[in-house]
């Protein structure tokens, strides 16, 4: 059952076209994580597909479970259960992170006590309850932005999750409580077969497959997908080689 597809897609940021001809396949269940250089379209890629107005689409479509969705706001697709973490969130003045989280558990369906008592298990797995009454991202360290980033998404409980390099400048202490909640937010639920959760990351460390059990890596170099195969061969030849020397064994190995 089709999750998530991308379909020759263009896109331009500013004038400039930063992807082009970009084909995506993701199933019910499935895991891709996506490689590629700083510049290479990666972020601009997740932007595109939630529907954030400084990318434009300029070609192609994006369908998620066979409905198209190219035109639809950001509002409406993450209604439609997908759901983003971006790599630096804004920090937002006069806004307190427990109403942003009471506004996700909202929008995800939860109503009166189920909300508070959500707030409160989940706050207490990413070690934030003592965080809950301050301006979001206000003053937060690099690791306090990304498990709030989290906390929101599992509180909006998205079946298709993106990840925008959710293990970037975090240390040791922190990695293993946004891995494990990253796990935690992508567990397959098997009585609900058709509803499965699926993901797209984006990852330059790698740290992130220690925790999720990737199906697929993807390389996108120069607004193109240049590989597609298992996530922890690319990230070795990626270490090893670099991305040219990867891309090039990827074609080798295809014919």
């Amino acid at each position: 059952m089709e999750s998530l597809r991308v379909i020759n897609l263009g896109v331009e940021a500013g004038g400039k076209r930063i992807l082009e001809n970009v084909n995506l396949y993701i199933k019910n269940g499935q895991t891709f994580v996506l490689f590629g250089p700083n510049g290479s379209g990666k972020s601009s890629l997740l932007s595109a597909i939630i529907g954030h107005p400084n990318y434009k689409i300029v070609k192609g479509r994006i369908t998620f479970r066979s409905e198209d969705i190219t035109n639809l706001s950001p509002n409406e697709r993450v209604k439609k259960g997908i759901g983003i973490a971006f790599q630096n969130p804004p920090k937002v003045s006069g806004v307190k992170l427990i109403d942003i989280l009471r506004y996700c558990a909202k929008t995800a369906g939860l109503k009166g006590e189920d909300i508070e008592s959500k707030i409160e298990e989940y706050a207490k797995m990413m070690e934030m309850e003592d965080m809950l009454e301050r301006n979001l991202n206000d003053g937060f360290s690099g690791g306090e932005v990304k498990r709030s980033e989290l906390l929101q998404l599992m509180l909006l409980n998205p079946d298709f999750v993106m990840l925008d390099e959710p293990d970037s400048g975090v240390d040791l202490e922190n990695i293993s409580i946004v891995g494990n909640a990253i796990k935690k937010l992508l567990e397959r639920d098997k009585s609900e077969k058709e509803r499965r959760k699926s993901g797209l990351i984006i990852t330059h460390t790698g740290h992130i497959l220690d925790y999720v059990d990737a199906d697929y890596g993807v390389v996108l170099f120069n607004g193109r997908i240049s590989c597609i195969g298992d996530p922890y061969e690319i990230l070795e030849h990626i270490r090893k080689y670099g991305y040219e020397a990867c891309i090039r064994k990827c074609l080798e190995d295809r014919g």
